[in-house]
């Protein structure tokens, strides 16, 4: 069965502003939409699918409104997520991970070889809507340039407009990517 994720933004008006955000993984990814959204279908037995927009960089901040869409099957609604990453490359990421029947989220470091360091976890969220229901995430990331944690990456996440986590890492290093 599939899940079916759809993300709204202002800057998908076009079709040639839809055409820049790319497929960056995941076997069975299935892409359409309409005049001003993304519609991403996550296919059978696949985990995760992962659209890469045009912003690249170090410093930066993404946010794009998402809803886990009613055709989604019943059974994968729960453990169905939403999720906006930073710093991306070489299979290592910032991801905030938003659960919308959980009303949970998460905020990860995913390393090279898979594993998953959780730098914050959030239950009971408000601004977390369920299914069909809009999703406002953002998520920052930018080094700190100055004092004993230069070198370090903080890491702001909001959901709704609310600020749910600030984190600093000290192993920005581990991230070289730098897709979102």
């Amino acid at each position: 069965d599939a899940a079916l994720i759809g993300i709204y933004r202002n800057s998908m008006e076009t079709t040639a502003q839809r055409s820049q955000v790319v497929k960056l993984s995941g076997e069975r990814c299935g892409r359409g939409g309409s005049d001003h959204a993304l519609r991403i279908q996550v296919g059978k037995q696949t985990k995760e699918c992962s659209y890469r927009t045009p912003v690249i960089g170090r410093d930066l901040e993404i946010a794009a409104t998402a809803r886990l869409l009613s055709g989604t099957p019943k059974a994968l609604q729960r453990s169905t997520y939403l999720a906006l990453d930073l710093r991306s490359g070489a299979g290592a990421r910032y991801q905030l991970a938003v659960y919308p029947l959980q009303r949970k989220a998460q905020l990860r470091k995913i390393l090279t070889d898979g594993s998953i360091e959780y730098l914050d976890i959030e239950k009971e969220v408000q601004g977390v809507e369920g299914v069909d229901r809009a999703n406002a995430l953002r998520l920052r990331a930018f080094n700190l340039t100055e004092g004993p944690e230069r070198g370090h990456c903080r890491l702001l996440a909001f959901i709704g407009g609310k600020l749910i986590a600030d984190v600093t890492d000290e192993g920005a290093g581990d991230l070289s990517g730098r897709a979102s």
